[in-house]
């Protein structure tokens, strides 16, 4: 329905003001509603850079996103490389740990060698004195050896005196202390005479060859079974002795074996050497008793 439709339905007398009423309107209406072409220029002129800031904005999202989604797929791969770097510190630590436990077990070993040692240390000193005792022992049987030996080559030199002096004496014979003691206890102190009885061996006897063949001689010996110094020194002590009695006397050694020490202190001192029934300095010993 029109508006001049409705308007013939209305009494003829007011149909005309109607109508002018109703374009006065239309009027009104078109003049209050009207763009003008520059307002519109202007409006679309700013809807164009309305649409240009909004592809603008939507570009600058799009890359938003890209770089969002970029660090999004940085961020994944730094949670990944985080995830990596955790399970090898985890790894890491585990290996520490495996190395602090064989640590441990090293130390321990350690502790058991050097408790091993001390042990050992312990029974290598025992064992050192044990050996020191073992060398002790065989020290004093040496000695109670070479003292059994020395008794027994006394005795033997006594027992067989003609043998090993027959070269050097006619009419040989050994001569106990005890047969000169009247002269012994004359000339000498009581501490002399002491000094004198542990004289292994005195033959008597007569000088085969020398200055005054057939004179009565002494022989004062002292045996061992290794003849050393002190066997010299005591030698010519104790014929010194029996010199300061009155008797003529030759000093002398006798042993299996001799010490060069005591070879050349025989020699220096004048002493008969015997060894072995070798004589050694008779002349010697013999002129200057």
């Amino acid at each position: 329905m029109t508006y001049a439709s409705i308007i013939r339905k209305l009494p003829q007398e007011i149909q005309y003001p109607m109508l002018e009423l109703i374009e006065t309107l239309q009027q009104d209406l078109r003049e209050q509603y009207a763009v003008r072409r520059q307002d519109f220029e202007a409006l679309s002129a700013a809807v164009t850079e309305l649409a240009q800031a909004q592809k603008r904005a939507e570009e600058r999202l799009t890359r938003l996103e890209l770089v969002v989604e970029e660090l999004a797929q940085a961020q994944k791969r730094t949670e990944e490389r985080v995830e990596e770097l955790a399970q090898a510190q985890k790894r890491t630590e585990e290996r520490v740990e495996e190395l602090a436990q064989a640590q441990k077990r090293t130390e321990e070993r350690v502790e058991e060698l050097a408790q091993a040692q001390k042990r050992t240390e312990e029974r290598v000193e025992e064992l050192a004195q044990a050996q020191k005792r073992t060398e002790e022992v065989v020290q004093k049987l040496v000695i109670r050896v070479g003292k059994n030996t020395g008794k027994l080559l006394e005795l033997d030199y006594r027992d067989k005196a003609y043998a090993y002096f027959g070269s050097l004496l006619r009419k040989v014979k050994v001569v106990s202390l005890q047969e000169l003691e009247s002269a012994l206890e004359e000339h000498l102190s009581e501490a002399e005479f002491d000094a004198l009885l542990p004289l292994d061996l005195l033959v008597e006897g007569q000088v085969r060859t020398g200055a005054v063949p057939g004179d009565k001689v002494y022989v004062a010996v002292e045996v061992s079974a290794v003849v050393d110094e002190n066997d010299v020194k005591r030698a010519q002590e104790r014929a010194a002795l029996l010199r300061k009695a009155g008797f003529r006397v030759v000093p002398a050694v006798a042993g299996e074996d001799v010490t060069e020490d005591a070879v050349l202190a025989a020699q220096e001192a004048a002493v008969l050497l015997v060894q072995n029934g070798m004589k050694q300095n008779w002349e010697r010993a013999l002129a200057a008793a």
